[in-house]
């Protein structure tokens, strides 16, 4: 996640789906924060806000809270946190960016980094990692790599999903074969029951579901029929 983005579609998908899921369980935001980097004009998309007929009955609170937070120029991790739209969340936010940190303490950092993450997400029962790349495997996770700040191995993945439903962001790539069989390969590594919903509006994106119990599993099939053909579960 970068500040540049919220409030884009973006991010009303992604926080309409745990808003839709989440039922009575505490939420737990792993912002996997990173700083502003990238190219340019990454976050516009937030052109949905202008046809409100279109998009805001999906969520309106969601809709209205998001066009408030760009109207108002607040563009940032800290205002989604402080506008209530995911009730009483836990939000881990230490940033993630390893830029100043010398490359041969880049490993241990992360680690320590993750572990801090962890402990602040301890008492809740539903988790969201949101990093911006998505997975990557483990044996190919370069931690003394600028660019893998903003991603998630498979490990970490599953260490936050233990005892626990847990939520986590993945850009669809260029993989060979396009992207349902990206959707299925990662669904082959993650733990058995594993659920994805696919994006398919402006950015394609995929939100994996790991350890989902029924309740979450009918929700979850709630929500995508309620949004329709913008997205699908897989």
């Amino acid at each position: 996640m970068q500040d540049r983005y919220a409030g884009d579609i973006g991010d009303f998908v992604k926080y309409g789906l745990l808003r839709a899921i989440r039922g009575t369980r505490r939420v737990g935001v792993a912002w996997y924060l990173h700083p502003d980097a990238g190219p340019a004009g990454d976050g516009k998309h937030i052109a949905y806000l202008h046809d409100p007929d279109r998009w805001r009955h999906l969520d309106p609170e969601l809709f209205d809270a998001l066009r408030d937070l760009i109207q108002n120029d607040q563009r940032s991790v800290a205002n989604i946190q402080q506008s209530g739209i995911l009730g009483d969340a836990v939000f881990a936010a230490d940033r993630l960016g390893v830029a100043d940190v010398k490359v041969h303490h880049r490993k241990p950092w992360r680690r320590q980094w993750f572990d801090r993450i962890k402990r602040q997400l301890a008492d809740c029962d539903l988790v969201f990692a949101d990093p911006d790349n998505g997975f990557v495997q483990d044996g190919r996770f370069k931690p003394t790599w600028q660019s893998h700040a903003k991603r998630i191995p498979l490990t970490e993945a599953v260490e936050l999903a233990e005892g626990r439903t847990a939520v986590v962001y993945h850009h669809n790539s260029m993989f060979k074969g396009g992207h349902y069989k990206e959707i299925q390969w990662w669904k082959d590594q993650l733990p058995e029951g594993t659920m994805a919903y696919y994006w398919r509006r402006v950015s394609n994106r995929t939100f994996f579901v790991i350890n989902p119990d029924d309740h979450i599993r009918q929700r979850l099939r709630g929500f995508a029929d309620r949004w329709g053909d913008r997205g699908e579960l897989n």
